[in-house]
């Protein structure tokens, strides 16, 4: 493991050696900690993909839950799974990012194919033994803290660079894509992480009380939330035009949600029907059947995150829980499904075993047809156990 200072960055190249690597049955793997400055990180794998057929790896900040609240770290890295029999044959990804709360890992969920790495003539696994190797390079990052108000004047968001302007997460598989999002405001503030995209900056809604980031778990799978064109909504800002079609639905059923937000600040309120829209989103397209504990988790997430903004949700809040509710529901779905399933085994197997009966009680009704050809003309008193003799002549 090596570090040293490059200009501004603190730069560190460390490796990872998988033993027993097909041996492992586990979803996730992570390597051991190694510290860049006074931070934690770690190579985080999927050793059999993350929802693809395809090596999943990530950079992740170790222990995110316990740093303090809205920390940010920018990071420019590049992962290599290491050929062994050919280096210049290795594959290595480069990636840069602002680390934070609500993305503390970073990476490639399709890194490379499962079949190129399992092959044992490609070189990336000799022995069982897979090698991985991160090179990173972390520059302290400036949180620049702009308050708002609420007397309805727009705060700015100033990056100081613009090298990430841009730059956002897509749903294809080749580009590299946060594995968790969550994110939870806690003070109307508006937070501009430098050096970092500007599509991550934070948005906060005002509260008395702290929200500890611990309480935020995370997630081996979250259903998407787009990220796509923007579109203006009523005047009032920007917000992702798959969302639109929902507000402009429940605006009209409910005014007074375009009523409370008028005070506040264009960036603020951007943000709490972006809020909103995700939450109308996850509820419109996700399926019962699809309402697994990770599923549940989410949208507790998305739901806590939509409290903050103060909207009046009496109306929605029924909708919610019966979704969260729907765990319990599907995990029946699921054991009875599992039981049919096993119904339906026994019984293919019950008619292999009839129409294999079936069969034997056909040749044993031959077979005694056969014995009774067989024994015409043999007699019964023949004694089969006298001698042979040779008698005297």
């Amino acid at each position: 493991m090596e570090n040293q200072q490059v200009g501004e960055f603190v730069a560190e190249t460390f490796t990872w050696t998988i033993e027993n690597f097909s041996k492992s049955n586990t979803q996730k793997l992570y390597s051991e900690l190694f510290l860049i400055g006074d931070w934690k990180w770690r190579i985080l794998i999927f050793p059999k993909g993350n929802n693809v057929k395809q090596l999943s790896v990530y950079l992740e900040v170790v222990d995110a839950s316990d740093l303090p609240f809205l920390w940010t770290r920018y990071a420019e890295f590049s992962l290599t799974v290491v050929n062994q029999l050919n280096s210049n044959k290795s594959i290595t990804k480069d990636s840069k990012h602002g680390f934070n709360s609500s993305e503390s890992d970073w990476g490639f969920t399709s890194f490379m194919a499962l079949s190129e790495l399992c092959d044992s003539n490609k070189g990336f696994l000799r022995n069982d033994k897979c090698i991985i190797k991160a090179d990173v390079s972390v520059r302290k990052v400036d949180i620049k803290i702009l308050e708002d108000q609420g007397s309805g004047s727009s705060a700015t968001i100033e990056p100081s660079e613009q090298e990430d302007q841009g730059q956002e997460p897509s749903s294809v598989d080749s580009v590299q894509v946060p594995h968790s999002s969550v994110t939870t405001p806690s003070s109307e503030q508006v937070v501009a992480f430098q050096d970092a995209p500007s599509s991550r900056q934070v948005f906060i809604e005002p509260t008395d009380s702290y929200v500890d980031p611990s309480t935020v778990k995370e997630h081996d799978k979250l259903p998407f939330t787009p990220v796509g064109k923007l579109m203006d909504f009523r005047g009032l800002g920007k917000i992702e035009k798959v969302f639109i079609p929902l507000l402009e639905e429940v605006c009209s059923w409910h005014p007074s949600l375009v009523e409370c937000q008028k005070k506040r600040s264009r960036t603020f309120i951007e943000w709490a029907f972006t809020a909103l829209g995700r939450v109308l989103h996850f509820l419109k397209t996700t399926k019962v059947k699809d309402m697994t504990e990770d599923a549940c988790e989410h949208l507790q997430i998305l739901w806590e995150e939509l409290e903050t903004f103060k909207f009046d949700l009496a109306w929605l809040e029924p909708s919610v829980q019966t979704a969260l509710n729907l765990k319990k529901l599907v995990e029946r779905a699921g054991q009875v499904q599992k039981q049919r399933e096993d119904m339906d085994a026994l019984e293919i197997e019950v008619k292999r075993l009839k129409a294999r009966l079936a069969v034997a009680e056909i040749d044993l009704e031959v077979a005694k047809r056969d014995l009774a050809k067989a024994a015409v003309g043999f007699g019964n008193d023949t004694d089969m156990n006298r001698e042979l003799g040779y008698g005297r002549h």
